[in-house]
């Protein structure tokens, strides 16, 4: 991922738009709102996603970051109204706590490992098998968790309690910290988001449009 051809606004907007996915669906689960069952699944596949030739390739394409694209429009839009500041809160913290994991080699080394080791994309759905999900948000816990700042997430208190959540939230925040590798890997950083917003806003619209057509087929 450090080709010029991912160096670019459209590989950055992919990233950063896989860092709002993971955020949004953190803060539905949290709310014990009903998740994107497309967009958990491509978020949770994108942590094993280890060799992609593309920004693209990290998320199977376009459409599985349709609800990334969205809140990323929102978020970084000139309304207001549409923001959501917990959203943006959690962006924040995983966009710092990237730069902290980079800075920290044996961690990325440990990270690493233990994911290469599961060896097979995770269940999203209880029903089915939910140990990778468990086994992801062990990996979350054992190394991010002990970064700071932490991330707080706020919610029901009924939901964030049970252990199913728990795991699925931090597997979720181990997939924000995932993008934003990438994102950091296609040349992103604060000055970027600060100064080229427009640029990757514009971008996310193309994007959104692409995701449409994709979807139609």
């Amino acid at each position: 991922m450090t080709t010029a051809n991912n160096r670019t606004t459209r590989a950055r907007a992919i990233a950063l738009a896989g860092v709002f996915q993971a955020a949004t669906l953190v803060r539905q689960t949290g709310l014990g709102m009903r998740r994107d069952e497309l967009a958990t699944r491509t978020s949770l596949s994108s942590i094993l996603t280890t060799d992609a030739a593309s920004a693209d390739e990290v998320f199977g394409g376009i459409a599985p970051l349709r609800v990334g694209l969205e809140t990323m429009a929102a978020q970084l839009g000139s309304d207001s109204r549409l923001r959501d500041r917990e959203i943006t809160a959690y962006v924040i913290t995983l966009l710092h706590l990237e730069r902290k994991l980079a800075q920290d080699r044996t961690m990325l080394e440990r990270i690493g490992n233990d994911i290469r080791q599961l060896g097979t994309a995770p269940q999203t759905s209880e029903q089915h098998a939910p140990a990778p999900v468990a086994a992801l948000a062990e990996i979350y816990r054992q190394t991010i968790s002990t970064l700071t700042p932490r991330v707080m997430v706020h919610g029901d208190p009924g939901v964030l309690s049970g252990t199913g959540t728990r795991d699925m939230i931090r597997a979720l925040l181990l997939a924000g910290i995932r993008a934003a590798v990438l994102w950091r890997q296609c040349g992103g950083n604060r000055y970027r988001l600060l100064f080229n917003r427009k640029a990757i806003l514009n971008c996310c619209s193309g994007l959104l449009r692409e995701a449409s057509l994709h979807g139609e087929r």
